[in-house]
């Protein structure tokens, strides 16, 4: 019998042979929801009457011999930033409260299509621009796993709903880990698609058309293979282009772990994890070698890593400056004057100006030149192992933005360094799936990035899958039965 942990793939399977009905699921899970999230502050939006009504159309769809789709009739909920239909998209601006959708995003359209059932959104940081989620629309999101921690961001209402068993399915969105990170600091699955193969249209603020630079939106789940059906539903040309291109994604071919080669990065010296961290990609890369895969500590594509960060932080940036209201990039103008000449904070500030468009050609050509070296190194290599962040889900810290840091190894690093660890992915649109490895010595989940070649998300998210048979997958927070 199905349960509030379930797959979405087992719940699907359980609705359509009428063990259970999309309605007794979706009271099952706005239940949890108005039990547990009072702590946690995932589900920010509820849309539980038209969710339920949706659950009852699946029901009757099903009772007609109708199959809606490989979804047919999940509960599920999605990241803030996306629009569903007479719901409001904010990003966490206050100033954005009243901004409801008129239409429902490409993603929302095609899981619908699929028979997924909404009853709900969840929580985001300000502008989807931290590793925290909190804003002053909907308050900050905790971790279930312990409160007083961040589920990450900027996908973090979406990894605590997955995690604490409030929803079914969850997607969220990508430039600097935002899907992955929140995966990680929550033991679930999320996978960041190479980028432009899934729509982001409806994943903007008003004003906003154009698909984001570097960007994705890509879905979230408790399981690899509710990460590949997400895809196979989700994938694809958006209402835009789909008059002239469509997607073709090669199916996994391996079929056992002894027939990968595998490459790993347990650290690197631009943004240094903990020794926990490290210790914990070696030790699943020992286990991958024990089951007959090739492994290597030393594979690498030919790049240089530091250089390739310069490239990802100022098209990140280039991005944020974009999509940063000027009001909110004055105050941060007149903060500068106050901070510590520091110039770490100094360059994240002069990033925010607009850049000249010769120079963001010329990051640009850098990221084409990053993804043929990267191409040729996933000629041999089929998967690259390495961490998301630097530590394990650490204390809230809603402090100033800029003067924020992180301790790792008990040394001080600047807050935003450990997005290198997203950006060397990022910025050459490779796919990677971050997977759950198991807790750390204080009880917190540790995801790692299993990376592909551009395309290949479906061979990294049946690896993932592949893993989870050596050393477990998703396992539940323990105060959430």
């Amino acid at each position: 019998m199905v349960d509030a942990f379930s797959s979405a793939t087992e719940l699907a399977a359980a609705i359509k042979n009428k063990e259970v009905s999309s309605r007794e699921l979706t009271d099952l899970y706005i239940d949890r929801v108005e039990r547990y999230d009072g702590d946690i502050n995932a589900v920010v939006v509820r849309d539980f009457e038209r969710g339920r009504k949706a659950a009852e159309a699946a029901d009757a769809a099903l009772s007609k011999g109708e199959d809606l789709g490989p979804l047919h009739g999940v509960p599920m909920t999605i990241k803030e930033a996306y629009d569903i239909e007479g719901l409001p998209t904010t990003w966490g601006y206050p100033e954005f409260s009243e901004n409801i959708a008129n239409s429902d995003a490409d993603s929302v359209t095609r899981l619908k299509e699929a028979g997924a059932v909404f009853f709900g959104k969840t929580n985001v940081p300000l502008s989807l621009a931290d590793f925290q989620s909190f804003n002053d629309v909907y308050g900050t999101t905790n971790n279930p796993w312990d409160l007083t921690r961040t589920p990450g961001g900027s996908s973090g209402g979406s990894s605590a709903a997955l995690a604490a068993g409030l929803t079914g399915l969850e997607a969220g969105s990508d430039i600097g880990g935002s899907i992955r990170n929140p995966a990680h600091f929550c033991g679930i699955y999320g996978h960041k698609p190479t980028w432009g193969i899934v729509s982001d249209e409806g994943h903007n603020l008003p004003g906003s058309y154009m698909p984001a630079d570097i960007a994705v939106v890509g879905p979230m789940a408790r399981s690899a293979e509710d990460l590949a059906l997400a895809m196979d539903v989700v994938a694809g040309p958006g209402r835009t282009d789909r008059r002239g291109w469509q997607l073709a994604l090669d199916k996994p071919s391996k079929t056992k772990l002894s027939d990968f080669k595998i490459a790993i990065l347990p650290n690197h010296i631009m943004a240094p994890v903990s020794t926990e961290m490290t210790d914990r990609v070696q030790s699943v890369a020992d286990t991958l070698a024990k089951t007959g895969a090739t492994v290597s500590d030393v594979a690498r594509p030919d790049i240089d890593f530091e250089a390739s960060f310069e490239t990802y932080s100022s098209l990140l940036w280039g991005v944020m400056g974009a999509d940063t209201p000027e009001e909110e990039k004055e105050q941060m103008r007149k903060a500068s004057k106050n901070l510590p000449e520091d110039p770490n904070i100094q360059d994240n500030l002069n990033r925010f100006t607009v850049q000249e468009h010769s120079e963001w050609l010329k990051y640009s050509n850098d990221r084409f030149r990053l993804r043929n070296k990267w191409d040729s190194f996933f000629k041999e290599w089929d998967i690259l192992i390495c961490p998301q962040m630097p530590t394990d889900a650490f204390p809230h810290d809603q402090g100033d933005y800029l003067n924020r840091k992180l301790t790792v190894n008990n040394e001080e690093q600047d807050y935003f360094q450990q997005v290198f660890w997203a950006g060397i992915i990022t910025v050459a649109h490779l796919p990677s799936t971050v997977f759950p490895t198991g807790l750390s010595k204080a009880g917190l989940p540790i995801g790692l990035q299993a990376v592909g070649a551009e395309y290949n998300d479906l061979k990294t998210i049946d690896f993932t899958r592949l893993v989870a048979q050596e050393i477990g997958g998703f396992t539940p927070p323990p105060n959430y039965p």
